[in-house]
């Protein structure tokens, strides 16, 4: 482990060497990507540096420990070792925790996909309160929701609806709704007041700028038609709907939710470079899923990852066994109590690999 610490703190003071150079100074995407470096290894660099502060205070504390032949000033020494000998267990384990590989997409915002899946229009009013509750959990985070594209359902809620939150760290808040939702409750529509079982999909994609992902131009297929949604009288008069098709992959983006072709385009190029990098992303991953499974499940969207059931006010996450009697609550947005389970089972999975590999 000291190895690894040492070699980061070595990383981090070249990289003070390289911001210091003038070529780089001058070169905005190394700059960049080097600061984002520096900046990513800092807590890592000062609680290593304190460690070593520590350790070394310890060696003195040790030394006068064996020396001292005064009973009181005795007694003074082994209070400090055993307090520096606290300190020096507390901040290993930290250091074993900062070690921990990051997931680089963390910072990022979220692309969010909900769709109604096997339910009817239960599903897709189920789809709906899903939006909403994580439109409540980023209200309370103050971040930012851009809807993106929706597709109604008569009866309530939504076939389809597309969002992206923007805030620090919003994907690695909702990374973990990625998969199927199942809802237990009695319909609306249910006149003999039986409980219904319905499901809808999460597929949380971080956003991808152009520097992440390359897309040329050459391997996309653009086609331009008349909007069918909202959007007043330029519905049906205006080409300002747009289809993307990226030909090597055949990932496929609709988008008329704006009145403008150019945001048409726009919106649908930034969900168009997730979907992409979340291909390729996910068909690297799998090589490594196939030998050793995450603790908090593949990520695979066809796999059952909650269940809300209204009758008994409750909701299980059952990819770490977590039950909550908290379902009010929850569907208002209080996720809090759900993620941070999941982001310490998580934690606690990639440290029993990292002392496995050590």
């Amino acid at each position: 482990m000291f190895d690894r610490l040492q070699a980061v703190e070595d990383r981090y003071e070249r990289l003070n060497e390289l911001l210091s150079d003038p070529d780089i100074v001058n070169d905005n995407k190394k700059l960049r990507d080097y600061s984002k470096e520096q900046s990513d290894i800092q807590e890592t660099v000062d609680a290593y540096r304190e460690y070593k502060e520590v350790k070394a205070q310890l060696a003195d504390a040790r030394e006068m420990l064996d020396n001292e032949k005064d009973p009181d000033m005795h007694e003074m020494v082994k209070e400090e070792f055993n307090s520096l000998k606290e300190q020096q267990e507390e901040l290993e384990e930290r250091l074993r925790v900062l070690l921990i590989p990051k997931d680089p997409n963390d910072n990022k915002n979220v692309i969010m996909e909900i769709r109604g899946a096997a339910g009817g229009d239960e599903a897709n009013i189920f789809a709906g309160d899903l939006f909403r509750m994580y439109s409540r959990y980023a209200e309370t985070q103050n971040w930012k929701i851009d809807l993106m594209e929706a597709t109604p359902n008569p009866m309530g809620g939504y076939k389809e609806v597309i969002f992206m939150i923007n805030g620090q760290g919003a994907y690695s808040k909702f990374k973990y709704e990625n998969g199927a939702h199942r809802v237990q409750r009695v319909p609306a529509t249910e006149s003999q007041g039986r409980i219904h079982t319905s499901t809808a999909t999460v597929a949380c994609l971080p956003e991808v700028e152009e520097v992440d992902v390359e897309i040329h131009e050459k391997d996309i297929r653009v086609d331009t038609f008349a909007s069918s949604g909202a959007g007043g009288q330029s519905v049906n008069t205006t080409m300002s709907a747009v289809r993307m098709i990226h030909l090597p992959t055949g990932v496929v983006v609709s988008m008329q939710d704006e009145r403008s072709q150019i945001k048409n385009r726009e919106k649908a190029m930034k969900i168009l470079r997730a979907r992409v990098a979340d291909m390729y992303m996910r068909e690297a991953q799998s090589e490594i899923d196939a030998v050793r499974k995450s603790a908090v499940g593949t990520g695979d969207r066809s796999e059952r990852i909650r269940t809300y059931n209204y009758p008994q006010n409750r909701v299980t996450d059952h990819r770490i066994g977590l039950t909550i009697q908290k379902l009010d609550q929850i569907v208002e947005g209080k996720l809090d109590e759900i993620i941070d389970a999941l982001m310490l089972e998580e934690q606690a999975s990639k440290l029993e690999r990292l002392n496995e590999d050590a």
